[in-house]
């Protein structure tokens, strides 16, 4: 869904093939990084919290970051892809590029 809508915007902005790539770099970077977050959120968030059950992934056995990695890991890999997220928009204009780096921290920083 990221990387559609990213990619979609930028081709109809006008955007070069290398900036259409960055930008499809900078999706994937959020998508991943959404799923990430979400993952650690099931593991270190009350239902209250979330506003939906908390620890189902664990208890129907899924497989998610922290069950393969570990929390702490999984928490430095949702660091390392904010960094390849936002430095795929380096070079572009900072004023048009804000949006997408606010919604890569919103991402990054969210708490449901």
């Amino acid at each position: 869904v990221f990387r559609g809508s990213v990619v979609l915007g930028a081709i109809v902005g006008g955007a070069s093939d290398d900036q259409i790539e960055r930008l499809r770099k900078y999706a994937r970077s959020i998508g991943l990084l959404f799923q990430v977050v979400d993952d650690i959120l099931d593991v270190t968030k009350s239902s209250e919290e979330l506003g939906k059950t908390a620890g189902k992934d664990l208890a129907s056995d899924k497989t998610t970051y922290p069950k393969l990695l570990g929390l702490d890991e999984s928490k430095e890999f949702a660091v390392k892809l904010l960094k390849a997220a936002t430095e795929q928009l380096a070079g572009f204009d900072p004023i048009k590029a804000a949006p997408l780096l606010h919604l890569a921290n919103y991402i990054a920083y969210r708490q449901k």
